[in-house]
């Protein structure tokens, strides 16, 4: 007797994906370009927590799982930017895992970590955990059960630990919504046909209709790969959230809420000023971030991370913890060493010259050494100012000393 896929839509959507491999990236030999600090698990656990993961046991890897990694991008980075990890890919889509498999052999990412990867649903992984850190990207949303894919991976999380999820949101999809839903109305299918009388419908509209100034505008350059117009007007399950839903989603799971991986999209500051933005700071975070969705209808996805809790959150108000923490250069940096850099989100960012010397020393000190110990010759009152100032550019990231409180 054949088993019922562990979701209703998994069949349909593994052809969708065998059909058209997503993310269409091409493939290139040597690592992927750049960095993306949300998966890098210091960079995301300090992001969130004000620290490093606590120090693991001697001899105990990190271990990952990317759960829907279809054509390898995020697996790649993942290699790359947490190396000596056990990283576990997993995919519902035989033809998209050709493609991640030679991905990350032509970029080297096996020789950065070990990597398994595997035809297997998210739904499926009992035995697997725990992971210290999950990435989920653009998956669940495509769930016929959404909730019962949340549940999956938060079983598989340790406590404390973090799960990286993007989901699609309302707002700025309504054009792509729309534009979906004339193409069922067609028939044009989910195969080579839809793609072609899709890009069709497109660039047949009149110039000045909506959806198609909107896909023009926003879109053309993202569609131009056909495994990615596909997923963007084609793909046969979908569902998208507002705040709301999003976060009676996320209470699920019995998870806790642990920040936004692009926050400064949730930033009042970048719509508002004045009085108007006064009033905005003031509210509460939800009404603060429901203002923002309100303000902004080209918000087209959630990206967040969420905690299996406890969540430990550490500050760095008192010298003395400070001091007595150990530091680590922040892996996703363009230029070091040097002074110019190009910070976590591709920014221009330029070091001030003390920041750079206490950074050069870090990098020269022992393993573990404490940020008062290092040989700068200053007070500790101007180290524990200048440390501040790089934590603030998230240059350096710290791990509590021994008996350290938040």
């Amino acid at each position: 007797m054949t088993q019922a896929p562990a979701d209703a839509a998994t069949p349909v959507v593994s052809a969708f994906y065998d059909r058209f491999p997503y993310p269409g990236d091409p493939l290139q030999d040597g690592p992927p370009p750049g960095y993306n600090w949300r998966w890098s698990v210091d960079a995301a656990t300090a992001a969130c927590t004000g620290a490093l993961p606590p120090p693991r046991p001697a001899g105990e890897p990190l271990r990952i799982l990317d759960a829907g990694c279809g054509t390898g991008v995020s697996t790649d980075y993942l290699a790359h930017l947490n190396p000596g990890a056990e990283i576990l890919a997993v995919d519902i889509s035989p033809g998209t895992l050709e493609v991640a498999r030679e991905r990350l052999r032509r970029s080297g990412g096996h020789q950065q970590a070990q990597v398994r990867i595997e035809n297997r649903s998210l739904l499926e992984l009992q035995g697997e955990g725990p992971f210290d850190y999950i990435n989920s990207v653009g998956v669940l949303h495509h769930l016929r059960e959404p909730e019962a894919g949340l549940r999956a991976l938060a079983a598989l999380l340790k406590p404390g630990a973090l799960l990286h999820l993007f989901l699609y949101a309302d707002g700025g999809r309504w054009e792509i919504h729309r534009t979906q839903r004339a193409l069922t109305a067609l028939a044009v299918g989910t195969g080579e046909p839809g793609l072609r009388l899709g890009r069709q419908l497109l660039a047949e509209l009149p110039e000045h209709n909506r959806l198609r100034r909107h896909h023009e505008q926003r879109w053309a350059l993202d569609c131009a790969a056909d495994a990615n117009f596909a997923d963007m007007y084609l793909h046969p399950q979908e569902t998208s959230y507002n705040l709301e839903r999003l976060m009676a989603f996320v209470a699920s799971a019995d998870l806790e809420f642990a920040g936004f991986s692009n926050p400064q999209v949730w930033d009042p500051a970048r719509l508002l000023q004045g009085e108007l933005l006064e009033r905005a700071q003031a509210l509460p975070p939800l009404q603060r971030w429901q203002l923002v969705e309100d303000l902004d209808p080209d918000i087209s996805h959630f990206e967040f991370f969420l905690a299996k809790p406890p969540l430990r959150q550490q500050t760095w108000e008192a010298d003395s913890v400070l001091l007595a923490a150990a530091g680590a250069r922040n892996r996703c940096l363009w230029g070091w060493p040097g002074q110019a850099l190009l910070d976590s989100d591709m920014a221009p960012l330029d070091l001030s010259s003390q920041g750079l010397e206490l950074m050069q020393a870090l990098e020269q000190a022992p393993a573990g050494a404490a940020l008062g110990t290092l040989p700068l010759g200053w007070p500790a009152a101007q180290i524990a100012v200048v440390a501040r100032e790089l934590l603030a550019q998230r240059v350096l990231l710290l791990q509590p000393g021994p008996g350290a409180g938040a």
